[in-house]
């Protein structure tokens, strides 16, 4: 898997070299790469940011420096979006016309950088219009309500797969078998549940590498087209975004390129994901929770942390992986403890130390929806009562779940059952 990160503090991701991390990088695992944003900036003072329009506190980073800096890492050429009868229209930087686009012939047409949106035949894809802008991206007209609406129902349909060979098989229909999906060596439930909102169905679980195309120095696509692009997902950390999950760390994990982009300040100008969205590229924002960093780089290192320890072959042992928090079930761990059993006066469960393996997988299970349902009861109601066993179902039934519907509900505190101690 091939990272690149566009920082103004590339520094801050020397931690990425520590740990297995660092040895994912010596084995050849992964390739990280950063990149300060000032390398793009062209005043004395290397200025990134201005005053946000409107008015207000703070300062935002200029989308004429990240558009040069993305251009050049995804291999892209600048094209304009102009509104016209309510709809986006493309139009290429004048210095990059042809002569055939210069004389008029081609008003209207595709950029070069749009190639990949294009058939052989010239027309355009289903889920693109004449102009070589994705419908789903103008912000008016029936043809992208219609789109989006499309493209909610092909998510939906994802919504009920659990294991990788299921989610596979319904891209895989959706797509054609021969997208590039593929499956990890090591097998383990997605979380059951929806991806957000805002996701782009695009070609998200994609398995080609950097290696299949041909780059400059940055990782570039130089043929002239929008191939390295395609291959890449775009990702900014936003306080505003949907919250980062265990499931969208799954999906990532099986990307060719990521490429992360750290903002700082009020952000970065929102016509950036905008715009890349409109390319093509395949654009998330993400949070990671409800508070606010200085910048994004926190935010970035904790993801990247977490997508690529699934990639096979980071884990020393990758059935650890299946039984952590948010794995399968969307339930939070049970505790952990190592030897001695008894340490200043507290002992372990005797339950862990009586070599009944049935019954400590048992009483691990317990703990864990018990603390989940105490700390994080939301993810209690995205089980499903149907795939939950006897045992689960007794256990919630006396933690005051009523387990007889779809999902687990709790008990409003009238409905509690008597209970005599």
């Amino acid at each position: 898997m091939r990272i690149d990160i566009v920082s103004v503090f590339p520094e801050y991701f020397d931690v990425l070299k520590l740990s297995l991390l660092g040895k994912a990088q010596d084995r050849g695992l992964i390739d990280v790469r950063t990149h300060n944003l000032r390398d793009w900036t062209h005043d004395v003072h290397h200025s990134v940011d201005d005053t946000p329009v409107g008015g207000g506190a703070g300062m935002v980073m200029k989308p004429e420096v990240w558009a040069q800096c993305l251009d050049d890492l995804l291999g892209m050429s600048a094209v304009d979006f102009t509104m016209a009868d309510g709809e986006a229209t493309l139009t290429k930087d004048p210095a990059t016309l042809g002569e055939d686009e210069l004389n008029g012939s081609a008003a209207h047409r595709p950029a070069a950088s749009d190639a990949a949106e294009i058939g052989s035949d010239g027309t355009a894809p289903s889920d693109t219009t004449v102009t070589g802008v994705r419908a789903g991206a103008y912000p008016d007209g029936s043809d992208a309500a219609a789109a989006n609406d499309e493209a909610a129902a092909r998510r939906q349909s994802l919504t009920d797969k659990k294991t990788p060979e299921e989610l596979i098989a319904a891209l895989d229909s959706l797509y054609g078998e021969d997208a590039g999906y593929n499956v990890p060596e090591y097998d383990f439930p997605l979380p059951d549940h929806p991806v957000g909102t805002g996701r782009s169905d695009a070609d998200v679980l994609g398995g080609t590498t950097d290696s299949d195309a041909t780059g400059d120095a940055n990782g570039a696509d130089v043929t002239g087209n929008n191939a390295g692009a395609a291959k890449s997902i775009l990702i900014f950390p936003n306080p505003s975004a949907p919250l980062f999950t265990q499931r969208d760390a799954t999906e990532l994990s099986r990307a060719g390129r990521l490429v992360f982009g750290c903002g700082r300040y009020e952000g970065i100008d929102a016509r950036v994901p905008e715009y890349y969205a409109r390319q093509g590229v395949e654009v998330r924002e993400y949070s990671i929770g409800d508070y606010v960093l200085n910048g994004g780089e926190v935010a970035v290192s904790a993801m990247i942390e977490a997508i690529v320890r699934l990639l096979p072959g980071f884990m020393g042992n990758p059935e650890s992986i299946v039984e952590e928090s948010y794995t399968g079930d969307p339930l939070l761990e049970h505790r952990q403890f190592t030897k001695p059993a008894a340490w200043r006066g507290i002992t372990v469960p005797d339950v862990l130390t009586s070599g009944d393996h049935g019954k400590v997988d048992r009483y691990r299970r317990d703990e864990a929806l018990e603390r989940t349902a105490r700390i994080r009861p939301d993810l209690i109601e995205q089980l499903d009562c149907k795939e939950l066993s006897k045992a689960d179902r007794k256990t919630l039934m006396l933690l005051d779940w009523e387990v007889s519907g779809h999902h687990p509900r709790q008990l409003p505190p009238e409905r509690l059952p008597m209970r005599y101690f």
